[in-house]
């Protein structure tokens, strides 16, 4: 089924100069239910919460979605938003998972962040949810 135009009415990014900010644009799911969508982010960067440092990361969000689809450009600059945030590496899968809840609304999503090694440790994260 091809996008609608009714499908764009919602989106204020996607197309135009847009700041970074806290939240993620939605557009109709076809198909709610049917289908997984993964999304990758290979270049995530935020900072040590003890000592400022620069911390590195692959994201990976997986998710099953219901009456919405994230809008991509959205989720690229909610994640921006973190570039100068001091956060713990487990924290952050807890803070992107329930914010991607609260926009999103899907049925289910698992968040995964894989922070690169440092001080000879990598960490990943994992936090799931499950629409009940």
């Amino acid at each position: 089924m091809p996008t609608k135009k009714t499908d764009l009415t919602a989106l204020t990014k996607l197309g135009k100069t847009a700041k970074a900010s806290r939240s993620l644009e939605v557009f109709p799911n076809h198909a709610p239910g049917k289908i997984e969508v993964t999304l990758h982010c290979t270049e995530f960067t935020c900072i040590c919460p003890m000592t400022g440092q620069p911390d590195y990361a692959d994201i990976e969000i997986f998710y099953i979605p219901d009456k919405f689809v994230v809008e991509s450009k959205s989720m690229k600059l909610y994640l921006e938003t973190f570039r100068s945030v001091g956060v713990f590496h487990e924290h952050l899968a807890v803070d992107i998972g329930e914010d991607f809840v609260k926009f999103v609304k899907p049925l289910a999503v698992n968040v995964t962040v894989k922070f690169h090694v440092r001080g000879g440790i990598a960490i990943d994260a994992t936090w799931k949810w499950y629409k009940k």
